[in-house]
């Protein structure tokens, strides 16, 4: 049974009637995407023709979707600006900012029918953690995970105070240095934006490798991403790991500078992802690929780095991300003032639909299971979830629907993953994750909980 609201309905209407005078199709996007760091090779108009095909119209013209003010949102952002949900039926899409993680948790926990969400931008393992009723105070709420968003994107900030003491990617002739400012009584204290999810596990990473216990030897703490600039202002922090534009912030204003790039440690790794509440999508399963739809053509324009600049112009808005657009524009092209070292490659730059390893944009069951086992890793997790990791990502992750809406949209066979395993991955400091063997990964870290 449809939805519509008489308002909304007519919206529909209009846009799907203007088909009639032909349609917008974007170049680029039906076809073999870009290569990686290059994006596709045409930028849409502002408004798309709405292309909706017979048997394909959305039961609802709307969902509300929460997100972040960090380049891990840009897709939907950006599908909602330039009129790439519109275009597929979806006229009245919301995309609502956050004030940080833990409102969008509580907002999805309540769902847009009480005020809340239907779902939106995530970090990594969140949907499995709200399904599982583990941070929404035993409430399960079933999630689905459709696409990753973006690889890369993330870095390491580090307080000016500590300039010029090598504290850089690697960190394995620092511990001396951790060392001594906890026997001073002054723990480093490292920031992230939300527990036990992508920007914790990053910084964990990075300790660890450089043989620094991120529980022993360093304070951690949760700090909302726009707010971790002020924080290292005033001194309430020596580092800090979330997404652009707030590393490359911290450089701007001559408070710190950038240790590592999360595409250092980990080249064209999973970041955030669009997931959706299970009760929504079952519900609306053609307004769910509509939105994919969207989702997927806004990140092909994204990935084009003709329209980096007009994408700085967006996300800069004051409604957004209410930055300067030279803060943002700079890291969107690949261009990387650390503080203490430059990087020009815009293959080290966000990407959102192909990377050097393939789709971007569809959502490895393989990068969950990371996930998870290093949630086991640092104890966030039993054991035995590895032994059910499969049924849960069975349930959690629909890759299915990705590819279905892929399908729909007309993308290439050939740029449709054909395994939900990406196979190996390796880390800077030289280890690797084989899917197939979660168990041996954890075996081969030597700074671990489990």
């Amino acid at each position: 049974m449809t939805e519509f609201s008489p308002l909304s309905r007519r919206k529909f209407l209009l846009a799907a009637s203007a088909t009639a005078a032909g349609s917008i199709l974007l170049k680029g996007c039906t076809g073999n995407p870009p290569e990686a760091g290059t994006g596709s090779t045409s930028s849409p108009g502002a408004n798309p023709v709405a292309s909706v095909k017979p048997g394909e119209e959305p039961e609802v013209t709307t969902a509300k979707l929460g997100y972040i003010p960090i380049v891990e949102a840009a897709p939907m952002i950006v599908a909602k600006e330039k009129g790439f949900f519109a275009k597929y039926g979806m006229v009245d899409m919301k995309i609502d900012k956050q004030a940080n993680w833990g409102a969008a948790r509580d907002n999805v926990k309540i769902g847009s029918a009480g005020g809340g969400i239907d779902g939106g931008q995530w970090q990594m393992p969140m949907p499995y953690l709200i399904t599982e009723g583990l941070i929404t105070d035993n409430t399960k709420v079933p999630m689905y995970v459709l696409a990753q968003l973006n690889t890369q994107g993330n870095g390491i900030a580090i307080s000016n105070k500590h300039a010029g003491k090598n504290i850089g990617l690697k960190l394995n002739e620092q511990v001396a240095f951790f060392n001594n400012l906890k026997s001073g009584g002054a723990r480093f204290k490292a920031a992230y934006t939300f527990p036990k999810a992508n920007q914790d596990f990053w910084i964990r990473y990075w300790l660890a490798a450089g043989g620094i216990d991120p529980d022993a030897e360093v304070e951690l703490l949760t700090v909302p991403a726009s707010q971790t600039v002020a924080d290292m202002k005033r001194g309430a922090m020596d580092a800090f790991s979330t997404g652009d534009p707030w590393p490359n912030r911290i450089v701007a204003d001559k408070t710190g500078f950038i240790a590592a790039l999360t595409a250092e440690m980990w080249k064209a790794h999973p970041e955030e992802y669009l997931a959706i509440r299970k009760d929504w999508v079952d519900k609306h399963p053609k307004a769910t690929r509509a939105i994919l739809k969207g989702l997927m053509e806004a990140q092909q324009w994204c990935d084009n780095f003709d329209n980096r600049a007009e994408l700085a112009t967006i996300l800069a808005k004051r409604e957004y991300f209410n930055v300067p657009e030279n803060v943002l524009l700079d890291p969107l092209m690949g261009k990387y003032n650390l503080g203490e070292r430059t990087i020009d490659d815009k293959s080290m730059a966000v990407l959102y639909w192909k990377d050097s390893k393939g789709s971007v944009s569809y959502p490895y069951k393989s990068h969950d299971l990371w996930f998870l086992t290093e949630s086991v890793r640092w104890g966030f997790l039993p054991k035995e979830t590895l032994a059910n990791a499969k049924t849960l990502i069975d349930q959690v992750n629909r890759e299915d629907i990705w590819k279905q809406a892929a399908q729909e949209l007309g993308i290439a066979a050939a740029d449709i993953p054909t395994s939900t395993s990406r196979g190996v991955e390796e880390f800077f400091d030289g280890i690797k994750f084989d899917p197939e063997k979660p168990q041996a990964y954890l075996d081969s870290l030597k700074i671990k909980k489990v």
